[in-house]
């Protein structure tokens, strides 16, 4: 009786584990999202460039454009999200809890957040790397300059972890000053509580436009970049359903970028290109993604290609497309999607 008492108990727990995996029989969050008729995505309201709110309560950037992507995608309708700010060190815990569906936050893919987090990391929209800034009056230009220097770095997220690996290294004392967001951050920065600023690169590049277009003092980004930040959507682990839509909804930015197709011309194609056509829908083609057969229209015609979600949010911030890793592969850059056939 207790061998067998412990064999049902066993049983009910592997049943249990597959009913939560669309794998294995259950429910997606896919067929959640399409029920409710809205994406709630976790992002930054801080981030110049990539995540910010306006007094209206209106939401823009980079991140914030991907979002509408998978609604586009996934509901035909790039208005149907709801935008949850969250802090670097509470995004995984709203992703794990089920707060939000999916979390597009200039988050960085690495290899524990892929094994402990419960995170499934999706097609990399941003290639980053971490940089350093300083009022350029401080004349530093080195690391070794900042040797015993006050670093701001925001709690719980890559950037600290690797300005630690880094420094000690290489031997140079320096005093982290944590904060849990950009809000607490910078007014220290610009008030002297640190001597320079950590964070990834193109975070530095918005605020260094920021604070000198708001009159504060002319700063200085270090050329060394001490790490890669490859930046992306995040999914919870275990739904296929859900992972594939949110990522075929993503590259379609880039394939359509590819192919020539933008926000403009994509809903009137006329030619007769066998992979274009699949790719819009037109033909019956359907690779069983569990997305409408015309999701890369509604997705590019309603919020871009990348290049258009790119310069639309990235440009302004300084960042140039052409000759960075962001520059679609035939122009030498990293963006490459699979084929859509």
């Amino acid at each position: 009786m207790k061998r067998l008492m412990i064999g049902l108990v066993a049983l009910a727990m592997i049943a249990t584990a597959c009913g939560g995996d669309d794998d294995g029989g259950g429910t997606s969050l896919l067929d959640t999202v399409i029920e409710r008729d809205e994406v709630i995505c976790g992002g930054n309201e801080t981030l110049p460039g990539f995540g910010v709110v306006d007094d209206a309560g209106n939401f823009s950037g980079f991140d914030i454009d991907f979002c509408r992507v998978v609604a586009a995608g996934v509901l035909g309708d790039s208005s149907k999200v709801r935008f949850v700010p969250l802090t670097a060190e509470a995004r995984f815990t709203a992703l794990q809890s089920g707060e939000i569906d999916l979390l597009i936050r200039n988050t960085t893919w690495t290899a524990t957040r892929d094994g402990q987090e419960g995170a499934n990391f999706l097609f990399t929209t941003f290639y980053d790397g971490q940089g350093l800034m300083v009022p350029a009056s401080t004349g530093f230009t080195t690391l070794e300059d900042l040797a015993d220097a006050n670093i701001c770095v925001l709690t719980g997220t890559t950037t600290e972890l690797n300005l630690t690996a880094v420094f000690n290294a290489r031997g140079i004392p320096f005093n982290p000053v944590q904060f849990e967001d950009n809000t607490q951050l910078r007014p220290a920065y610009e008030a002297g509580q640190c001597n320079a600023w950590t964070s990834d690169a193109s975070q530095l590049a918005a605020f260094k436009a920021t604070i000198e277009g708001e009159g504060g003092d002319e700063q200085f980004i270090m050329a060394e970049i001490i790490s890669k930040e490859p930046l992306g959507p995040v999914v919870a682990d275990g739904d296929t359903a859900w992972a594939q839509a949110v990522e075929w909804s993503v590259m379609a930015t880039v394939q359509a970028w590819e192919f020539g197709l933008d926000s403009g011309s994509i809903g009137s194609y006329s030619g007769t290109s066998p992979n274009i056509l699949n790719f819009i829908g037109d033909g019956g083609f359907n690779p069983t993604l569990g997305l409408p057969s015309d999701f890369a229209v509604q997705v590019v015609s309603q919020v871009g290609n990348y290049e258009e979600i790119y310069n639309r949010n990235i440009i302004p911030i300084g960042l140039q497309l052409t000759g960075s890793p962001n520059d679609l592969w035939t122009n030498g850059g990293l963006m490459y999607v699979p084929p859509y056939r």
